[in-house]
C-alpha cells in the first residue's frame, strides 16, 4: 500500500507529533508499505530522500496554546501538494492535526484518496474552532476515517466537531527503549537524578517543577535536575541563579539515542 502521513509543523523540529509520524513510517516502512512524510521542512536538505520526506511550505513560528507551532501558512500549496498526489498515486493519506495548517487543509482539498485524520492537540477551548468552525466543516468532512490519541483529545476536538473518533493512543517503542545503554558517568556521582524531557515552553511547567526541586534540594541536599529538551532556557536559568538554586543542569536538544541514556541515568523521571 502506498502510504502518504501529512504533518503540520515543521517536520525537522523536535516534538511529540513529529516523533509519532516518524514512529509510523518506521513501523508501516517495516510491513512492506510504500510511505512518504509530506510537511514543512526547514532543516538540511541533504537527508530528505533518505528520510523519504517531501518538503512542501515554509514553516513559520506561530504562539498558540502556550506553546510555539512551527506551521505554514501559506495559501499557494494546493497545486504542488496535487502534483505530489498525483505522481504518487498514494492509497491513503494520513494527515495529522488535519484542521490547523494551510499544508493540512490543502491537502484535503486536492485529496481523492482515501484520508484518515489524526487529532493529537487538548485544551480546554478552542478560540479558531469556536470562529472558524462552519468554515472547517467542509474540509473536516472530506476525513473518511478519525483518530484521537486519547479520550481528552476526542472530547476537545468533538466538541467542535461531533462525529464518531477512534481512540488510538500514542505507541511506545519498547523494544528501542529496552535497549541497553550505559548511564552518563558524570551524574553518577552518588546524587539523586530527577530528569525532564520535554520542549522548554510555558505549558509545560517548569517553573513549577524548578520551585518544587527548591524544596526537595532542602530535604535531599544531594540530589539534581536535569532538564532535557530544546528552547530558550534564559528564564528558568535565571530563576535558579537569582533563587540559589543549585545542581540544575539544562543540557538542550538531545538526540534519541543520546536520551535513552538520561533515562538509564535518571532515579525519578
Amino acid at each position: 500500500m502506498k502510504i502518504a502521513l501529512v504533518s503540520p509543523y515543521d517536520y525537522s523540529y523536535p516534538g511529540g507529533v513529529a516523533i509519532h509520524i516518524h514512529n509510523l513510517h518506521e513501523q508501516f516502512t517495516a510491513m512492506g508499505h510504500y510511505v512518504r512524510i509530506i510537511a514543512p521542512y526547514s532543516g538540511s536538505r541533504s537527508d530528505l530522500d533518505r528520510r523519504n520526506i517531501i518538503p512542501i511550505g515554509r514553516p513559520i513560528p506561530i504562539h498558540s496554546g502556550g506553546s510555539v507551532a512551527r506551521i505554514t501558512l501559506s495559501p499557494l500549496l494546493s497545486a504542488p501538494l496535487k502534483a505530489v498526489l498525483e505522481s504518487e498515486g498514494f492509497d491513503v493519506v494520513h494527515i495529522h492535526e488535519p484542521l490547523v495548517s494551510t499544508i493540512t487543509l490543502a491537502t484535503l482539498g486536492v485529496s481523492s484518496c482515501i484520508n484518515v485524520g489524526t487529532f493529537h492537540a487538548c485544551h480546554t477551548s478552542s478560540r479558531g474552532y469556536r470562529l472558524l468552525g462552519p468554515l472547517l466543516k467542509r474540509w473536516f468532512n472530506r476525513l473518511h476515517g478519525r483518530i484521537a490519541v486519547s479520550r481528552p483529545a476526542q472530547d476537545f476536538i468533538g466538541k467542535y466537531f461531533p462525529a464518531d473518533y477512534t481512540i488510538i493512543p500514542n505507541g511506545i517503542d519498547v523494544a528501542s527503549f529496552s535497549a541497553e545503554a550505559s548511564p552518563i558517568e558524570e551524574f553518577r556521582d552518588g546524587k539523586l537524578n530527577i530528569l525532564f524531557v520535554g520542549r522548554i515552553e510555558k505549558r509545560k511547567g517548569l517553573k513549577y517543577l524548578l520551585g518544587a526541586f527548591k524544596t526537595v534540594k532542602r530535604e535531599l541536599p544531594r540530589s539534581r535536575l536535569i532538564v532535557v529538551g530544546p528552547g530558550d532556557t534564559s528564564k528558568q536559568k535565571m530563576m535558579a541563579r537569582l533563587t540559589g538554586l543549585e545542581d540544575v543542569v539544562f543540557t538542550g536538544f538531545v538526540s534519541n539515542e543520546h536520551l535513552h541514556r538520561y533515562y538509564q541515568t535518571a532515579d525519578v523521571f
